[in-house]
């Protein structure tokens, strides 16, 4: 579905990324974990085709098409979706107006979708303008939902959702991804960025990643990692990444 090699990216005039290397298959979904600041976001944009993020070496290739150069609306045409952490208000553009101008699937289908998510009442609001945190996710959530895009990123989908909510977003982008599905029936695939990482209690993750200063420190199985990282924190990586290389 997604294959990243030997990527190096730079922001304004600061290489934040380097040499990334990144395959993530049909049915796969992976996490990404990292401290503040280690380049999780700036990956996600750069996938995504936003201009800020200038790549300076390697390749990035969706389905075996290169899109490295590609601008932001081919590749969600293509079927490349984002939920963002921190997404803007959107003044005078109503949540219902914004879903059926984006979607991909029946309206029946986003109705059921919100109510759901407990969102039917935010449809007639302008879109996430006075939404809190939490109401700010399923309000991505659900846009993303009618996209129906084929590879889903999440930027931190637990970060300001209180536990109870955690809940229903995990069991909600299992969904979305496929993983209610039998492995021979799934054609999503996802990559979750996760500080934290309590988002993973109710999603099933096939494969962990360390993003620290820039560069993937480690991969390996998600329950593992996550463990590794709550019990020795990001340093534990650099040291294994320091002894491999």
């Amino acid at each position: 579905m997604l294959s990243i090699e030997n990527l190096s990216v730079k922001v304004e005039d600061k290489i934040v990324l380097k040499d990334i290397n990144l395959n993530i298959n049909i049915g796969e979904v992976h996490v990404l974990f990292g401290p503040n600041g280690a380049g999780k976001s700036t990956l996600i944009n750069t996938i995504i085709g936003n201009p800020k993020y200038k790549v300076v070496e390697g390749s990035i290739y969706f389905k075996g098409r290169d899109i490295t150069d590609m601008p932001i609306y081919e590749r969600a045409k293509l079927g490349i979706g984002l939920a963002y952490q921190n997404p803007p208000g959107v003044p005078g553009v109503k949540l219902r107006d914004l879903l059926k101008i984006i979607s991909k699937v029946k309206w029946e289908e986003i109705e059921r979708m919100a109510e759901i998510l407990n969102f039917k009442d935010f449809l007639d609001r302008d879109t996430n303008v006075g939404f809190s945190g939490g109401e700010v996710k399923r309000s991505e959530i659900l846009q993303i939902f009618a996209q129906n895009p084929d590879f889903i990123m999440f930027d931190e989908p637990d970060s300001g959702v209180d536990v109870e909510k955690i809940k229903l977003l995990g069991r909600v982008i299992n969904h979305l991804l496929d993983k209610d599905k039998k492995p021979a029936d799934r054609k999503k695939s996802g990559l979750i960025i996760t500080h934290m990482g309590h988002i993973l209690e109710f999603i099933n993750v096939d494969r962990a990643h360390v993003l620290y200063n820039g560069i993937i420190a480690c991969s390996g199985g998600p329950e593992e990692m996550l463990n590794t990282i709550i019990k020795y924190g990001y340093e534990r990586c650099i040291v294994c990444y320091q002894k491999r290389n």
